[in-house]
């Protein structure tokens, strides 16, 4: 039985292709997290059969979306610390060491990792780069007080967002209406308690969407999305630009 005090939440929807290889991957984690959840926004694929192979139930989301499905995780989520983490993501074999090390110090309120998109035959190395940079360069431009008087970093679902399950109840936790963008605001949000910190660790997220959309076209929905969106547009409006791509 694991000794640890983390709780790994997965939202899925239609995450067959995917969901195998991550909690393959999970699977290896030394240590093992106290619990893994899965909160599934109505799968209409292979995605709950493969969950229940590897022994787990997943929980049933009356309504999909990442912001109401990971809130639910939470909910549920019996560790002291949550991991929000995306079903087409590998994650480091040390996870929860790294996660619970990192929130033994009291003055951090959350973190996450540097996130390498790749697919079968090819590594984004230029989106990846411009992934980890905008970590940084989004508080600078949108938020510069928070960033250099309480250690902002902007981190994004892809990156393997962590944090102490008082402190993302204390703070609202994502918020429902939010149909893209939760875990930025969720930064924002979690900044109050503590630095944001980026871990200098790699964790890998497909990159199906660059895939689909050509990568001058992703770069570019990329930073229309993230500008519009510092600039107080709704996440609402934003979606239609980001659509669902399994």
């Amino acid at each position: 039985m694991s000794m640890s005090s983390l709780s790994i939440i997965i939202p899925t929807l239609n995450e067959g292709a995917y969901l195998g290889s991550t909690l393959r991957c999970l699977s290896l984690l030394e240590p093992s997290p106290a619990e893994i959840i899965i909160v599934d926004g109505g799968s209409q694929d292979e995605t709950l059969t493969i969950a229940k192979q590897y022994g787990i139930t997943p929980i049933s989301s009356p309504q999909a979306g990442r912001s109401i499905q990971m809130n639910l995780g939470a909910k549920t989520a019996t560790g002291k610390f949550l991991c929000f983490l995306h079903a087409d993501t590998l994650v480091p074999p040390d996870l929860v060491t790294l996660i619970e090390t990192t929130l033994a110090e009291p003055k951090v309120a959350g973190g996450g990792f540097i996130s390498l998109m790749a697919g079968e035959n090819t590594t984004r190395w230029g989106i990846s780069l411009h992934n980890y940079l905008k970590t940084y360069y989004g508080p600078l431009i949108f938020r510069p007080h928070l960033f250099f008087f309480k250690g902002l970093r902007l981190l994004f679902g892809d990156q393997v967002m962590f944090c102490r399950r008082s402190d993302f109840w204390e703070c609202g936790g994502f918020e429902d209406n939010l149909p893209i963008m939760e875990d930025a605001q969720l930064c924002f949000k979690l900044s109050h308690w503590g630095r944001i910190r980026l871990l200098n660790r790699i964790v890998q997220s497909s990159d199906r969407r660059v895939a689909k959309w050509g990568i001058l076209k992703a770069n570019l929905i990329y930073l229309w999305i993230g500008f519009l969106w510092g600039f107080g547009v709704s996440g609402t409006y934003l979606k239609q630009f980001y659509a669902d791509i399994r």
